[in-house]
């Protein structure tokens, strides 16, 4: 997002003071992302907000969507599909919504002023380089590419587009009319390979295999001035936060941490098959790297020594290393499952290399 308008915002306010804070999940347990198969779709897919083509009638509906600390029910239910084929990552969402509203029009402004739904996307889930995209009702698109998440200080490539992205909506209801009761809107989006492949491991569609994926809804409580819709003020005149409703819950106010991000699996069976996924067994170090990666980055204290502490991760005992160099500091440890080196830098970037 461009940060001068992000700084602006009662989010990225409250994922600063999280970010010092450490909040890694509930009770102080990281949180298992979800998962999800998406199978491979059977015919041509209309983007028209619908979802009425048969690929998608067989597909399943991921999990209701919860808040981003994993901790309430949202207010508004929220679910989602997914397909692919060879040239498209499809999505389809469905929001309830009785007042579906949306004013902005103008592509990469900052969407999530109004009602949006978003999706974050780490093609090779080492945390770096990662794609943003968002839309609100008026099928209005804000799409970039970030280098690194904002704790490391990354680049936010605001220009940077997907090229040929097609999207579309379907609402049920009324847009921006206040006089009715809606039911929600439905969003359905085609994002070709070719461009998001570019950030990823050999450039090559995922085909039985996992990226790690996330979704979010952000929705405000709002105003109505001569029955137009406008975001809420306090009576001092500031915004209420907005909320925000996730797929995979973060366990912290903020979508930028994408070590939370759910897997998603790319499985080559068409939609309407069978198949299984389970997340690999050094992800769930990967997870507890992250989490001694946090507290080191802030400065916590008993941090260091922390990262030496034993834990036992699925039944095998685990003590990472903290390795300081001039530069900068590493994070590491062998694997007992796959005798990998599993390793986090000063900069937040992971790697699982062979020894």
């Amino acid at each position: 997002m461009r940060q001068t308008n992000f700084k602006q915002t009662n989010r990225w306010s409250i994922a600063i003071i999280f970010l010092f804070i450490g909040i890694t999940g509930i009770n102080g347990q990281e949180l298992v992302p979800r998962n999800y198969i998406a199978f491979k779709a059977n015919e041509t897919l209309v983007i028209d907000g619908k979802g009425d083509d048969a690929s998608w009638q067989k597909a399943t509906w991921s999990q209701d969507y919860i808040d981003i600390e994993g901790k309430i029910t949202p207010k508004y239910r929220t679910r989602m599909k997914m397909l692919w084929d060879n040239d498209y990552l499809y999505v389809m969402a469905e929001m309830d919504e009785p007042h579906v509203w949306a004013t902005l029009k103008q592509r990469d402004t900052v969407i999530f002023y109004n009602n949006d739904f978003e999706i974050f996307i780490d093609p090779d889930g080492d945390t770096h380089n990662y794609y943003e995209y968002e839309m609100n009702a008026h099928n209005t698109l804000w799409d970039l590419f970030l280098t690194k998440p904002y704790r490391n200080h990354g680049k936010v490539i605001d220009s940077w587009d997907i090229q040929g992205v097609k999207s579309a909506v379907s609402i049920d209801g009324t847009l921006n009319d206040s006089s009715d009761t809606d039911k929600g809107w439905t969003v359905e989006i085609a994002i070709p390979w070719k461009v998001i492949t570019e950030a990823s491991n050999g450039n090559d569609v995922p085909e039985n295999d996992f990226w790690r994926i996330n979704f979010s809804r952000v929705n405000w409580n709002f105003d109505l001035t001569d029955g137009r819709y406008s975001r809420k003020k306090d009576d001092k005149g500031k915004f209420l936060p907005e909320y925000n409703w996730v797929w995979s819950p973060q366990g912290v106010i903020n979508m930028h941490e994408p070590e939370h991000w759910g897997y998603v699996y790319f499985s080559s069976e068409e939609a309407g098959g069978k198949d299984s996924f389970s997340i690999p067994q050094d992800d769930y170090i990967k997870w507890h790297l992250y989490s001694l990666y946090r507290g080191v980055l802030q400065g916590k204290k008993g941090a260091e020594k922390q990262v030496a502490t034993p834990k036992n991760i699925l039944g095998k005992s685990i003590k990472p290393n903290l390795d300081k160099h001039r530069f900068g500091y590493n994070i590491w440890v062998k694997s007992p499952f796959t005798g990998k080196i599993l390793k986090i830098s000063e900069d937040g970037e992971f790697r699982s290399v062979d020894e």
